[in-house]
Order: structure tokens, then C-alpha cells, then sequence
């Protein structure tokens, strides 16, 4: 008797039942992505403070770095900054050497998933080389912020692995902790903001 194969769809609270091997752009929902990431801890949740530092939080720090950056960007990519690592409100937050040690799958599961989200909202499934790279700027710098204000790094060690960011793009910013309804609802409100730019 053949076995029956594995199941690789998850039910999301919005109703929705998302083909992880087969995402498509009309099974994604803003809110299921908002909610899941607001729940994501960073860093395995080894951070300082009272509430996890989710990834919503993540997201929503490395979109105001990218347009600090790249103040002339339009809306579109500072959009796909907010959203760069919405795959994770189903694959979670690994680890980059948890990821090494996973393997190819877990790339190839967040292409899926990202090419689907980007559809879903306008975007272009593949992002331009240029501005990949721009975002993946901003994600280094949130990492090395993060990494020094609320998980335990040095800042040698943070400049270290992450590079040590120009003091004029990080003025002013501070990690922020909030509880997940906050976060949630402040990741919801950008998403909307940018979504009525477009």
C-alpha cells in the first residue's frame, strides 16, 4: 500500500490554505503575514528585554533604513524592503548557519514564497539585481544594530560580521520591543501607507 504523501499546506487564520510547495499570489493575505511575523522571533529569541524582537519589527526598521538610504527609491522597493523577509511568516527565522546546515531547501521554499508575495502586491516576482542588493544593505545594518543594542554582540564583534554602518544612517534609530498587537498593527499600517503610494 503506497503511502500517503506528506502534507504541505498550512491553514492560515485568515482561511486561506497556503501551498508551500505551489504558492500562489491569491492565497496570500497581508494580515496572515503581519500577524505570523509579529510572532517570529530573531536572533532564536536570545535578545534582551521583555518581548521578543520580532521580525515584523525587523522589517519595519530595515524599510526605514533603505529609504534613509535611498531617499529618491520609489515606493515599490521600499515596499519590497518592509516585505523583504515576509517568506518567514511560514518558514520562520533561521539562523544563517542553521540555514548552511539545512541546505538548498530552504532557499528554494523563500524563492517560492517570495516570488508569490511579490505578486501579490504588485511587485516583481525577482527583484533587480541593484536593488536586492540595496535592501540587503539595510538588512546588514538592522543586524549590526540589533546585534549591539539588544543581542549581547560587541560592537567589534557586530562590525565584525555585519560591517559597521556610517553613524548619519543610523541616527536617531533604536531597537524597539513592543508587544506582538503592537507590532502587528504597525507592520499592517506601513504595508497600507506604502500600498496607497503605489
Amino acid at each position: 500500500m503506497p503511502s500517503k504523501p506528506a502534507r504541505a499546506w498550512q491553514r492560515m487564520l485568515s482561511g486561506r490554505r497556503l501551498d508551500l510547495l505551489d504558492p500562489t499570489p491569491v492565497d496570500i493575505e497581508i494580515e496572515d503575514i503581519a500577524h505570523g511575523l509579529a510572532f517570529v522571533a530573531r536572533w532564536n529569541g536570545q535578545t534582551r528585554g521583555d518581548f521578543a524582537y520580532s521580525v515584523a519589527e525587523h522589517s519595519l526598521l530595515v524599510e526605514d533604513l533603505f529609504t534613509r538610504m535611498n531617499p529618491k527609491a520609489p515606493v515599490k522597493w521600499r515596499l519590497a524592503a518592509l516585505l523583504h523577509d515576509a517568506p518567514e511568516y511560514v518558514i520562520g527565522d533561521m539562523i544563517s548557519p542553521v540555514k548552511a546546515a539545512v541546505g538548498p531547501g530552504y532557499g528554494e521554499l523563500d524563492l517560492r514564497l517570495t516570488a508569490a508575495i511579490h505578486l501579490r502586491f504588485g511587485l516583481p516576482a525577482a527583484l533587480p539585481k541593484t536593488v536586492k542588493a540595496q535592501i540587503k544593505r539595510a538588512d546588514k545594518i538592522s543586524a549590526w544594530m540589533e546585534a549591539v543594542q539588544i543581542a549581547g554582540f560587541s560592537e567589534k564583534e557586530a562590525s565584525r560580521f555585519f560591517g559597521r554602518p556610517k553613524p548619519e544612517v543610523t541616527a536617531g534609530l533604536n531597537i524597539v520591543l513592543r508587544p506582538p498587537l503592537e507590532t502587528r498593527m504597525a507592520f499592517l499600517g506601513r504595508h497600507t501607507a506604502l500600498m496607497a503610494q503605489l
